[in-house]
């Protein structure tokens, strides 16, 4: 199996549709799977909206890809940006790819790159159509990741009597029915011991393969954080350094 820091990831960037505000939480995040050797932004540069990705472009080593709208309301940035990954697909020499854009035209892009077997990670906002959130491996909220990212370390009390009760972070984001559902429905599909408990590694497994799933658009870095801030389910380490997970209600 290929060492994560030898993993090649490509990044490819539809500027006209993605903040540069999100780019080092995005970096940071495709980090854990890989180098991220490839970085490509696309856009037209003569556009106002795009100064903020023109003035950091140098600065994180990205390459500019020029594209002139050839008719209005109409942008070769998406064409030019599929190509271009299909390229690399092919080329052979890509373990893996991040997509970051909000616009859903790049549902089938994702599909055709996860058919070769290689992920691809989704970097959105919060209103990104679920087409493009579920055709990608894992979708992030890149709001989200950088909320969770800026938010302040918590300070331990010094006297349990003393701690104040806790006021919930603007970043966690409600637990709604349907995160609930998949959750459960991968702790009953994993394999569980006679007190009904499942391994955490094997459950975040199987949520990842129904859904483009990750904790950080709930305002959480891991899932075992998440699921220790949901009453309905219950949380063991183990000695050994093994983590279970039970659902409880």
């Amino acid at each position: 199996m290929t060492d994560r820091s030898d993993r090649n990831i490509a990044l490819l960037i539809d500027a006209d549709n993605a903040s540069a505000a999100g780019l080092d939480a995005v970096l940071t995040v495709l980090a854990e799977f890989g180098t991220v050797n490839i970085r490509r932004a696309y856009g037209n540069w003569q556009k106002p909206a795009l100064k903020g990705w023109s003035s950091i472009l140098h600065r994180y080593a990205i390459e500019p890809n020029q594209q002139f709208d050839v008719a209005k309301g109409k942008s070769a940035t998406d064409m030019k940006m599929t190509i271009d990954a299909l390229d690399l697909l092919y080329g052979g020499r890509v373990d893996g790819f991040g997509l970051m854009t909000s616009d859903s035209d790049f549902m089938p892009l994702a599909v055709r790159i996860k058919q070769d077997g290689l992920p691809v990670f989704g970097f959105g906002t919060a209103k990104t159509p679920v087409s493009f959130r579920e055709a990608c491996t894992r979708f992030i909220d890149v709001g989200a990741l950088v909320e969770t990212a800026e938010a302040p370390p918590t300070v331990a009390a010094k006297s349990p009597a003393a701690a104040p009760a806790p006021s919930p972070s603007s970043s966690k984001l409600p637990i709604d029915d349907e995160l609930l559902k998949l959750l459960g429905d991968a702790w009953k599909t994993a394999k569980r011991d006679e007190r009904q408990f499942a391994s955490l590694s094997d459950v975040g497994k199987l949520a990842g393969n129904r859904s483009s799933f990750d904790t950080r658009n709930y305002g959480y870095a891991k899932l075992i954080d998440l699921l220790e801030a949901i009453p309905n389910f219950q949380v063991e380490r183990r000695e050994g350094g093994g983590i279970f997970v039970k659902r409880v209600r």
